[in-house]
């Protein structure tokens, strides 16, 4: 199992979580609505390019979302194009980019 935590504090940013491949049935989009999850949730894939992690948007309970309202754009949802806007909820350090716009 493994459990993702912040690089500057230490808090836990995840529970514990199994590793398993993506579903490709999130990359299906239409119109105006959000996608289902790339990923089951207790479970987070490596992504293609080796540099990113993908995970289940409701297994974060460690982050909340960036205080700069210009990293919360999207349509339906987060779109992830500004850079990371996601930050630890403990210290505020900035973690991850959601991208779960339509």
């Amino acid at each position: 199992m493994t459990l993702f935590t912040c690089a500057n504090c230490g808090r836990p940013l995840t529970g514990e979580l199994r590793r398993a491949r993506p579903s490709r049935d999130g990359e299906k989009r239409s119109g105006h609505r959000i996608a289902p999850p790339r990923m089951a949730r207790g479970t987070y894939a490596i992504g293609d390019d080796a540099a990113a992690f993908v995970l289940h948007p409701d297994d974060l309970p460690g982050t909340a979302a960036h205080p700069d309202l210009g990293r919360r754009n999207g349509c339906c949802g987060l779109d992830g194009r500004d850079g990371p806007n996601l930050v630890c909820a403990a210290c505020g350090t900035e973690v991850a980019t959601e991208q779960s716009d339509c």
